[in-house]
């Protein structure tokens, strides 16, 4: 297998979602697959051609082995440690409407949750190019969290980038310890990722201090201009802020189908014109048209586009509907 040029950990689970609009106290049938924030980074960067590894805990179950079977399957390089002692999470998904969904999720003591330090192996942080955390794992308990540091900081020993995608959830823990924790792995970053509302839980000094204009956000994010901060708007596009100087891109409109997973497309787009050397307009560009992309079907990851499907898709203007 060709030498990984990016590395992320995290828990994948098992995702049950609803077969119809409604709750799952009257659905009776629902679609089994797999979802997570960095093994959907790690697919959508696999197509897009990127060599990735992803490095989790799995239980010795069903699901856990439908986790590497899928991953793997995808040409990512898995590195899964199988527990025996705790399960594989699980989320169900409820479809709420069109383009709308309410997620549950039951991760509590799950395999996913015990990833330690231990497991990342030496010399493989050393050996990529950048390193791809995201502000989920650290939350899931005091063990999790000290494996995002400890791989942070050996990235940043070795020269290694390092890119934080805040991706806070509420489910995990309250903003003022959010807050914190998140802010303790953003410190370590090179590249930050994340929605005007994920940054100011991540500014220095909380969020009773954060600005509220995006200029303002990344300035207190980055005062030295020293690393890439990068905001997700949405369907009204995004923007990067490199060295001081702001880049903006306009967003797709699509009919959205599901908004799940758009957000990690987005990201991998990013990454994966990072490590090519891109400038900071190409790689807003490939990511709005990925994340885009990802909410014109359903699933987390499924739909992650090729190069060749967004040839397609930006050759139409943008349009989901090839003629």
């Amino acid at each position: 297998m060709t030498a990984s040029q990016v590395l992320t950990l995290g828990e994948t689970m098992g995702l049950l979602t609803g077969g119809r609009i409604g709750s799952f106290a009257h659905v009776s049938e629902a679609h089994v697959g797999i979802g997570g924030a960095e093994t959907n980074v790690a697919v959508s960067l696999s197509r897009l051609g990127v060599p990735v590894t992803w490095i989790g805990r799995v239980g010795d179950d069903s699901l856990g082995r439908r986790v590497v079977r899928e991953i793997r399957g995808e040409g990512v390089d898995v590195r899964a440690q199988v527990d025996p002692e705790a399960p594989t999470g699980l989320m169900l998904k409820e479809i709420t409407g069109l383009g709308t969904s309410r997620v549950h999720y039951y991760r509590a003591g799950s395999a996913g949750s015990r990833l330690a330090a231990a497991d990342v192996p030496g010399g493989l942080v050393e050996s990529v190019g950048l390193v791809h955390l995201t502000g989920i794992t650290p939350l899931l308990s005091d063990s999790a969290r000290e494996a995002c540091l400890s791989v942070a900081r050996r990235a940043r020993a070795a020269g290694v980038r390092v890119s934080v995608d805040v991706n806070y959830r509420s489910t995990l823990a309250p903003a003022d310890v959010a807050s914190k924790v998140l802010g303790e792995l953003v410190a370590e970053a090179d590249l930050v990722f994340g929605s005007p509302e994920e940054l100011a839980y991540v500014v220095p000094g909380g969020v009773a201090e954060a600005p509220a204009a995006i200029d303002e956000l990344a300035r207190a994010l980055d005062p030295a201009g020293a690393r890439e901060i990068v905001v997700k708007r949405g369907a009204d596009g995004a923007s990067a802020y490199v060295g001081g100087a702001a880049v903006h891109a306009a967003g797709h409109r699509v009919d959205v189908v599901d908004t799940v997973g758009a957000g990690d497309a987005f990201v991998a787009g990013y990454l994966s014109g990072d490590v090519q050397g891109w400038s900071a307009e190409e790689k807003l560009a490939r990511a709005n048209a990925c994340g885009a992309v990802m909410c014109t079907a359903p699933g987390d990851w499924e739909v992650a586009p090729t190069p060749a499907e967004l040839e397609a898709f930006l050759a139409a203007g943008g349009d989901p509907v090839q003629r």
